[in-house]
């Protein structure tokens, strides 16, 4: 399944039916008089966030929603049917956002979450509703009232509690692969990932999504590399693991790089809570990484976390320490077996 992360559509929804003129014609019924009933409303655009949906590819061949209108009244006073609502099923975590992409308009963040997002005009009068006592035959109705319609922009943000940052190669797709079940693909060339891959990391019978997106290099905000654009998938996420590949020329340098970039994409992830891991350290030997480290803890401020995702070092320590700034109201409470750690996984 190929995976789309924003899409433009078109939503109409649907137009009141006009009411009806119409007149009794009962044998044995003096004064027959007005009974044209009015028109049905015009069917609404919903939005529905469903379970089972992770891309918005959908969307790239189907991008004109339009909802039915209600019909027209009829003698007898009977009221036209109105239209049948249309429903817009969306991954969790989609955002509809204005045309401008300046304001967001719905959020789902919720298995079931539905909005309205554009109602229905309502039905047209019959002329029986224009009776009065100096106009008993009215030949007026109402046309119905007019649909809304407009372009949006949908965009998709993975629910993830913990989101790993880093440069391309920092070995990003080996951790999430050690920890998960996912089959992130994993190269020796730059920008191996394409496309944010998701993970559910089961340890210590707790559960938590991980996201994995493309690297970042210098000038992403700018688009160098992939970009920025998929920054927006770690937004909710509770914490990031910056991992520092140990190999790098200066690790230092390499930590800044991401850093920055964070930090001018905005949206508050430089304010997240950050676990700093340098990774890959099965290639070093022991006083070059106790080097390492003390030169990335300088950098950062923080502790860091030797760790090397091929050969699995040091990953209970991270996974703990992820846990621990997910807090109790972020991961799920795992079956309380005796399996390994890390058994599931959530694909995109």
């Amino acid at each position: 399944m190929h995976f789309l992360d924003q899409a433009k559509i078109f939503v109409r929804s649907g137009d009141g039916g006009p009411g009806a003129v119409s007149f009794r014609r009962e044998k044995f019924i003096e004064y027959g008089g007005p009974n044209g009933g009015n028109g049905g409303k015009g069917g609404d655009i919903v939005f529905e966030a469903v379970a089972g949906l992770n891309t918005l590819i959908d969307f790239r061949y189907t991008q004109h929603f339009r909802a039915p209108r209600g019909k027209g009244g009829a003698g007898s006073n009977m009221t036209g049917a109105g239209g049948e609502d249309l429903i817009i099923r969306v991954p969790v975590g989609t955002q509809v956002l204005s045309e401008d992409k300046e304001e967001v308009l719905a959020d789902f963040t919720e298995v079931g979450e539905r909005v309205v997002f554009l109602r229905g005009g309502d039905g047209g009068r019959g002329n029986a509703s224009y009776k009065t006592s100096t106009n008993r035959t009215p030949r007026q109705h109402g046309t119905g009232w007019p649909c809304e319609e407009m372009w949006v922009w949908l965009r998709l943000k993975l629910l993830a509690d913990a989101g790993l940052v880093g440069l391309p190669n920092a070995g990003k797709s080996t951790f999430i692969n050690a920890v998960t079940n996912a089959q992130a693909k994993v190269g020796a060339y730059a920008f191996t990932t394409t496309r944010p891959q998701l993970g559910v990391v089961r340890h210590k019978h707790q559960e938590f999504v991980v996201a994995d997106i493309p690297g970042l290099i210098e000038g992403a905000a700018d688009g160098a590399g992939i970009g920025d654009r998929f920054l927006g998938h770690i937004e909710r996420c509770s914490v990031l693991l910056h991992l520092v590949d140990a190999n790098d020329k200066d690790v230092a340098e390499s930590y800044r790089i991401v850093r920055d970039e964070l930090e001018i994409y905005g949206a508050g992830l430089i304010d997240k809570p950050v676990i700093v891991a340098l990774n890959k350290i099965d290639t070093l030997d022991d006083e070059l990484i106790a080097a390492l480290s003390a030169e990335l803890e300088e950098a950062s401020g923080a502790e860091v976390i030797p760790i090397s995702g091929a050969a699995g070092t040091g990953l209970d320590w991270v996974l703990d320490k992820m846990l621990e700034a997910i807090g109790p109201s972020g991961g799920m409470v795992g079956p309380d077996d005796e399996g390994e750690d890390e058994i599931a996984w959530s694909p995109v």
